[in-house]
């Protein structure tokens, strides 16, 4: 062969050996397309970026996987229940029962937590209790639990592996059709992150596309007023959109503690009765409220606010007036700070169809 023929037999064979190849397990190499998270406006002013762990970047194949793998009921041993069971859409993605029951028709003592901005959670820990350091951690738990899902990893992991589609997924996502319980949350964890809630009437009031009522105003004075509600400390505020501190604090809900929260975690017994603030957006969907759910309405829960608040050795300090019982709401108050809380409802997050199964 001539020289010049060479020459061109080889750069001819230059595109083929860019886009083929073979991946660690001997596997076509895929290249996911890079994914950004839809950042609501209101956010990009008031909130720093997420940060995207860098050894799972969001990818367009990632999200998708994930969100298949969120409502695939093989992730449970009797493949009954998904994660979507459990963390119902409709709901913003908690459960509209006071403890959601497992497989086998047991039940915890824990509320199940809505679904939502968790990409603006810096401090990396997640639960009621801060148990689960990491969003892809979190993910790894309620599938052994003997109470939630009580499969194991190996049995869903080979599940999915003799599957038709799953194999090509991850190797479209991941580079390998080789399925993992690491890969399998960290696919879960890509589309958790894309659940993102920014568009409330009340969003909409700060960008000034929005009028609010006189009741619903005077409740958002009462949530801010340090002599009222006093609820800002903890919940975010028009300049905290997330409507949370993400932080652990003990609220008043009782004297005694039969479930310590972050200080079973911590072993720190100035931890006991901790828990963490939710955000308020969305309570419309989210009933019921605190850790064990034990309220049905928000009428309750700004009760035990107003007179309800108990006494205890971690009682939080913002809890400034707990030994009068709480802040002490009139009626009026009362009725108009449940107005305004209502405005961060956001029905557009709960019908996206991007988050639909």
């Amino acid at each position: 062969m001539k020289k010049t023929h060479l020459y061109i037999f080889i750069i001819g064979l230059l595109p083929l050996l860019s886009c083929s190849g073979s991946g660690s397990d001997g596997d076509d190499v895929y290249t996911p397309v890079p994914a950004s998270l839809s950042i609501p406006q209101l956010f990009g002013q008031k909130l720093i970026a997420p940060v995207i762990p860098t050894d799972n970047p969001l990818t367009e194949e990632g999200i998708a996987l994930g969100k298949k793998l969120f409502f695939d009921k093989r992730l449970s041993g009797d493949n009954t229940q998904s994660c979507a069971s459990c963390h119902k859409p409709a709901n913003a993605f908690t459960d509209d029962t006071q403890f959601s029951d497992g497989i086998d028709g047991l039940f915890g003592t824990r509320n199940s937590m809505p679904l939502f901005n968790l990409a603006w959670n810096f401090n990396e820990r997640f639960a009621w209790d801060g148990k689960e350091l990491g969003l892809e951690r979190q993910a790894l738990e309620p599938v052994k639990n003997p109470i939630e899902m009580h499969s194991n990893w190996t049995t869903v992991s080979n599940k999915l592996q003799q599957d038709s589609e799953y194999p090509t997924l991850f190797q479209q996502a991941f580079g390998t059709s080789t399925i993992d319980s690491t890969l399998i949350t960290k696919a879960i964890a890509q589309f958790e992150r894309t659940l993102i809630s920014g568009n409330s009437k009340f969003d909409r009031y700060l960008l000034g596309n929005a009028q609010l009522t006189p009741q619903e105003l005077n409740g958002f004075n009462v949530f801010m007023d340090e002599d009222r509600g006093d609820c800002f400390h903890c919940h975010g505020s028009d300049n905290n959109p997330l409507w949370t501190d993400n932080d652990f604090h003990n609220n008043g809900l009782d004297t005694t503690f039969s479930d310590l929260g972050l200080g079973a975690v911590t072993g720190d017994p100035n931890d006991n009765g901790k828990f963490r603030s939710p955000s308020l957006r969305n309570l419309a969907f989210t009933a019921p409220y605190m850790h064990d759910g034990r309220f049905a309405t928000l009428e309750e829960v700004i009760n035990h606010y107003s007179e309800g608040l108990k006494v205890s050795p971690t009682i939080d300090p913002l809890m400034k007036k707990v030994n009068q019982g709480g802040v002490q709401l009139t009626p009026q108050d009362k009725a108009d700070l449940k107005a305004f809380l209502l405005t961060l409802t956001d029905h557009e997050f709960v019908n996206n169809p991007a988050f639909q199964n």
